[in-house]
């Protein structure tokens, strides 16, 4: 029987760095959590290695993954840019390598998630192709096609968030208008929400009066919990970013053809009143395409793991 090995996954974002030790079966068998200094460079670095130093420690590590919030090169060694924290074309591979003496691959955050579902979560009985949406605050993705990530020529494919989704329309972070981001993420739900508290406060009583009163207060738990206790407004803002998202999903089945498609991040809390209305959206789009195979919809199974998960299977795959 083949010994097993044990890699390191570290999931630096914003706020946190979180690191685990995982064996080949995905299993976490410890972890650490740290605070991000996310304005200061060395201090990010200095903490990603005190993770990685306190969980080798005793251990025999064949190799780390770090999984970034940012855009990583072709090399998978440098951060070109992350746009929660201070790195600028940083060469992490190599600082991190150089400072525990192990391999080391630095790899897209959405990446390393969609990773995971596909080897270890929602997606471990497909053998060949996946695409992920992660629905937070924005919108992330991640694909995999013939067993592997699709990274492109630069490293930076598979940012699904920024297709274009209604020409002309709400203006993105990216700089182009109508991006599926605005209209199927945490701050899409937030926006619906509002502008139907405003519009109806009537149908929206339950909502307004856990944002006590005033629809600016509105936040994406807020519409959750509404919409879980039958809130109108808060159902429709759910139904609203479904129906965006079902045709996002419908694009990638009609141009990818994967086994599984599957949907993950923050707002898959909400369960189906997210996944009931992108299903039936999806099954519209697709409505010429039902006697051909098509993937199924599910949602990520692996939660705030993912990340630590994924960037050590990537890593033992060096």
């Amino acid at each position: 029987m083949a010994a097993v090995t044990l890699t390191i996954g570290v999931d630096v974002g914003g706020t946190k760095v979180a690191g685990g030790v995982v064996d080949d079966t995905g299993a976490v068998l410890v972890q650490v959590r740290r605070d991000t200094p996310a304005e200061d460079v060395g201090k990010t670095r200095d903490v990603i290695i005190e993770v990685v130093t306190e969980l080798a420690a005793g251990r025999a590590i064949d190799a780390v993954g770090i999984g970034a919030a940012g855009w990583i090169d072709a090399s998978r060694s440098t951060v070109l840019f992350a746009p929660n924290l201070a790195w600028r074309d940083e060469p992490l591979r190599q600082y991190v390598s150089d400072a525990v003496g192990l391999p080391v691959i630095v790899e897209n955050d959405a990446n390393v998630a969609a990773w995971a579902e596909f080897r270890h979560g929602a997606a471990r009985d497909a053998e060949d192709s996946m695409v992920m949406f992660t629905i937070g605050t924005g919108v992330g993705g991640g694909i995999v096609l013939g067993g592997d990530l699709v990274r492109g020529a630069h490293g930076i494919a598979a940012e699904l968030g920024h297709m274009l989704t209604v020409p002309d329309g709400h203006q993105c972070g990216c700089g182009r208008l109508g991006c599926i981001e605005q209209y199927a993420s945490g701050n899409a739900l937030v926006r619906f929400a509002r502008a139907g508290a405003r519009q109806e406060p009537h149908r929206a009583t339950a909502l307004l009066r856990l944002a006590g009163g005033e629809a600016e207060a509105i936040t994406g738990p807020m519409v959750t919990a509404a919409a879980q206790g039958g809130d109108p407004v808060s159902s429709e803002a759910f139904a609203q970013i479904g129906r965006w998202l079902g045709t996002s999903l419908a694009d990638m089945a009609q141009i990818l053809d994967p086994q599984v498609l599957v949907v993950g991040g923050g707002v898959i809390d909400a369960g189906d009143l997210l996944l009931g209305p992108t299903r039936r959206s999806f099954a519209d789009a697709l409505a010429q395409r039902r006697r051909l195979p098509v993937a199924d919809i599910r949602p990520a199974e692996l939660g705030n793991s993912a990340g630590v998960i994924g960037a050590a299977d990537l890593a033992r795959r060096l």
